[in-house]
């Protein structure tokens, strides 16, 4: 499970036990049929359509039908852990079969609007779909909460595409801009938006299931099942097996005395993977207490993987007391202390990073990192993360209802970049519905 999906499922999950009501907008997971390009028809609730959600009209009251949606043909609902999640037709992208891309269409997110009224649209990294839900939502004059997650025009140089960066750069850019406020889950993630000329943009971190991943869950027998020796040294890596994750830099650790390699995911570069790293055990992609009990039976979690805009899965073993060494860039920077909560290494020095492993393959050398790591973890968690959420709501909520956006523009510029503050304390929104769209 991706850190995207991590983050939007917790969140969900968390939101609904505060009492609001949601509905998911997802790529389908399966291939397109003739059906799917059928003209996009999302049947209206009984009820007339809300003034509140013709476009510029803010703050009215919502009609009783609200939160009535019924797919069109293409479209299916189905149920993600209890938030009803409705499927749009997709197709995958070129060479990474389980990524799919949504065909519908501006017009087609905007009738499942309409229907469902959402008091605020979240959107999850957007670049297609997303995309869309803010170009709908901002049409309905609806709040939208766009969440930056994915450092996609570095992606371009890692498949080889690097004249397609700044195109990227352009596509992200015009995206936030269009969303009432934006969200970076880092330091890096942000000043790389502000570049952009993003402007409200705000800092939201990333919880962690602490009591999912926690010490506890190693296992003697799981190391034994995993070639581990006594002594040996189990050093892992979870994660997507994609070109943009770095894994094969793993390869420099092959060789250390004692030292055996744990590869969990999937991805497309799994079988090159499997070749390079040849000594590593492959386990496939793993989730739930499976997933938990194999990363508290690591001994030392590595990170390789420079385009992090955040880095789940460095909290995710932290909290499961593993000491960590990550690539001092991107996300990792904003989770790990170097030297108190773990190690970090200068980006592309691969013989740092395997100094750094070999440093710590002493089990007394890596306990004091384990503990403060899983001490620094304790403090966040997902309840408190979706009330820090929520309050980005409402402040997305005030910019509409008060004309904060407005004012916002007229005192800064429309393209003033910068994370902005509230300039008013109005009482916070309630939000009774939310819509998040990938």
């Amino acid at each position: 499970m991706s850190g995207v999906t991590t983050s939007l499922l917790r969140s969900a999950e968390n939101l609904r036990r505060m009492g609001h009501e949601l509905m998911h907008l997802a790529p389908s997971g399966r291939a397109l049929k003739p059906s799917d390009w059928a003209h996009p028809r999302t049947p209206r609730s009984s009820e007339p359509t809300s003034p509140g959600l013709r476009p510029g009209a803010e703050g009215a009251a919502r009609s009783e039908g609200a939160g009535v949606v019924l797919p069109a043909p293409g479209q299916w609902v189905d149920d993600v852990e209890g938030v009803p999640t409705l499927r749009l037709p997709s197709l995958p992208l070129t060479g990474y079969p389980t990524l799919r891309f949504s065909a519908g269409t501006v017009s087609a997110v905007r009738r499942i609007m309409v229907d469902y009224q959402p008091d605020v649209v979240h959107v999850a990294s957007p670049f297609v779909l997303g995309a869309r839900a803010v170009a709908a939502a901002k049409n309905l004059g609806i709040p939208s909460v766009a969440v930056y997650q994915t450092d996609v025009a570095a992606y371009t140089h890692r498949y080889g595409m690097p004249w397609l960066e700044s195109t990227a750069d352009h596509r992200i850019a015009a995206i936030h801009r269009e969303a009432t406020l934006t969200l970076a889950p880092s330091r890096s993630s942000a000043e790389y938006l502000e570049t952009l000329g993003v402007p409200r943009l705000f800092r939201w971190g990333r919880g962690v299931d602490t009591e999912l991943f926690r010490p506890d869950r190693r296992s003697a027998d799981l190391r034994r099942r995993l070639g581990a020796e006594d002594g040996d040294t189990l050093v892992g890596f979870v994660g997507r097996l994609a070109s943009e994750k770095q894994v094969e830099d793993l390869r420099v650790l092959q060789s250390l005395p004692g030292v055996k390699l744990v590869i969990v995911g999937d991805g497309p570069n799994a079988s090159r993977l499997a070749s390079t790293l040849h000594r590593a055990v492959f386990t496939g992609q793993l989730t739930g207490t499976e997933l938990a009990d194999h990363v508290a039976s690591l001994d030392i979690f590595a990170h390789p993987g420079e385009f992090e805009t955040f880095g789940q899965t460095l909290q995710e073993a932290m909290a499961s007391g593993v000491a960590t060494v990550a690539v001092g860039r991107g996300g990792p920077l904003d989770i790990i202390e170097d030297g108190v909560t773990g190690r970090l290494y200068r980006p592309g020095d691969l013989g740092m990073l395997r100094d750094m492993v070999e440093s710590l393959v002493d089990p007394s050398a890596r306990a004091q990192l384990a503990m403060n790591g899983r001490r620094a973890m304790e403090a966040k968690s997902w309840p408190a993360t979706s009330r820090e959420l929520e309050r980005h709501y409402h402040r997305a909520g005030e910019f509409h209802r008060a004309r904060q956006l407005h004012r916002w523009r007229e005192q800064h510029g429309p393209d003033s970049p910068g994370r902005g503050r509230s300039t008013t304390r109005h009482r916070p929104l309630p939000f009774p519905r939310h819509v998040g769209a990938p």
